[in-house]
């Protein structure tokens, strides 16, 4: 099959009466588990940065992970609620489509993206995951499963159900957009000014001519922006998922060309830059580790084994080492806001590289935004995501202290931070920022027993 100008076979699709047959089992064994049972959906894979979450029963879900059914004439796909990004695109792109924001690693969950929250280099048009969300099938901490929608009776769990983290429920089922693609991408990388940054990211966002924007800050003094629209006619088209590292190409080309597939993933294969800690990208190292490991899930399982074992704190104290903090955050500051963040990041963090990703609600061209009470956000605003993962020598008697000061200093800026990540406040400060009375009312209604985690629990490794 040809689609937009690249051939591909279209990926099998799981049907709705096999989607009925395997949400039927799943309420099933759920159902039957003791009302006090702390419960999980059992995932292969997790993008979360918690390690060492509290027992609890783990419901198998792979038979939640396929696509129902697409309609390129609605331009809308059916979708289960564990199914990976990685798998969705594939079904996607062999009808010339995408989702509106393709999250950057390849094992991101639709349902986990949209409960957690995800971005991605077109969310300066299309917000985030969650606002191409038309409906969702969501399992309550009762038992039931629940259609729900923008407006109708269960309007207030669609619209709380974003930066939830699945204390309120599981989606089993979305019905999400799609956009049309290319069979290719241009990018351009433009070297940025320091006291320019803010302003030229406000006039990429407002230009209109460009599919994606998103930046990397090297360094104080070294920021770039990359911004990249679709085209069928690329000419030579490069490949980073070989010995060549795509971020390093950020500031070695001005022009360069992906096709589609490749610039949604071109992230994943280096985990952004961090596989270089891995020794991923050395050249000798990078000719024997076979590309098919060369993806983010990888490298995180290799994280969590060192977490487990403690292997690079035992070495660190071997050699007489300060031990590190690890600072592995996402933060969404006003871009008036962003030369503040980033003077005060590079004074008192100093991690680098660092990613920027420019957001706007969806609907905010025509007032049409919707509200999202637990990640609360101006629809008129223009927020820059800035990312940065890394560890940082501890501070003698304060191991949480860089973290703190960034959540400080998110405050301070009138920013949120997404919660994907560890979360170093006290609970009444954290109620502040995450609306506790709109959580409050949807926990009351949907889990008055409190059968699922509180946010607040889960999110700081309590549940």
């Amino acid at each position: 099959m040809s689609v937009a100008g690249f051939s591909t076979v279209v990926p099998p699709t799981v049907g709705r009466a096999a989607h009925d047959t395997a949400v039927a089992e799943l309420v099933r064994r759920y159902r039957g588990l003791p009302p006090d049972a702390r419960v999980r959906l059992g995932k292969k894979t997790s993008n979360l940065f918690r390690f060492g979450s509290a027992p609890a029963q783990r419901l198998d879900t792979s038979a939640l992970t396929g696509v129902i059914e697409v309609d390129p004439a609605a331009r809308t796909a059916q979708v289960q609620g564990m199914t990976t990004y990685e798998h969705l695109v594939d079904v996607t792109l062999a009808h010339g489509l995408m989702p509106l924001v393709v999250p950057q690693l390849k094992t991101i969950t639709l349902g986990g993206a949209v409960t957690g929250l995800g971005i991605e280099s077109t969310s300066f048009r299309h917000g985030l995951p969650h606002e191409s969300v038309r409906e969702m099938d969501v399992l309550v901490a009762s038992g039931d499963v629940l259609t729900v929608r923008p407006d109708g009776e269960h309007a207030n769990l669609f619209a709380g159900f974003a930066n939830s983290y699945a204390t309120l429920g599981y989606a089993l089922r979305l019905e999400i957009d799609l956009a049309p693609v290319a069979s290719h991408v241009r990018l351009e990388h433009h070297r940025v000014p320091t006291g320019e940054l803010a302003e030229a990211i406000r006039a990429a966002c407002d230009a209109g001519r460009y599919d994606f924007v998103d930046g990397v800050v090297f360094a104080r003094d070294e920021q770039y922006l990359t911004l990249a629209t679709f085209t069928d006619d690329p000419g030579p088209v490069s490949d980073y998922t070989g010995q060549q590292v795509f971020y390093r190409s950020v500031r070695e080309r001005t022009v360069d060309h992906l096709t589609v597939r490749d610039y949604l993933w071109r992230w994943d294969t280096d985990w952004f830059w961090c596989s270089a800690a891995l020794g991923a990208q050395n050249p000798l190292v990078r000719r024997v580790w076979p590309r098919r490991y060369r993806r983010s899930d990888v490298y995180r399982r290799i994280v969590a084994l060192d977490r487990r074992t403690r292997f690079s704190s035992r070495v660190r104290s071997l050699l007489r080492q300060p031990q590190e903090e690890p600072v592995i955050q996402d933060v969404e500051i006003p871009v008036q806001r962003l030369p503040e963040f980033l003077d005060a990041f590079h004074r008192d963090i100093g991690i680098e590289p660092v990613w920027l990703c420019p957001l706007r609600l969806r609907g905010h061209e025509d007032g049409t935004s919707t509200t999202w009470p637990l990640y609360p956000m101006n629809a008129s605003e223009l927020y820059v995501n800035v990312g940065f993962w890394g560890g940082v020598p501890e501070i003698p008697g304060n191991p949480e202290g860089h973290n703190r000061r960034i959540e400080e200093l998110v405050a301070e800026l009138g920013g949120h931070k997404s919660l994907y990540s560890t979360v170093h406040y006290d609970e009444p400060e954290f109620w502040e920022h995450y609306n506790g009375p709109a959580y409050r009312t949807l926990k009351q209604r949907y889990d008055p027993d409190g059968r699922l985690p509180d946010l607040y629990s889960k999110v700081t490794g309590r549940a």
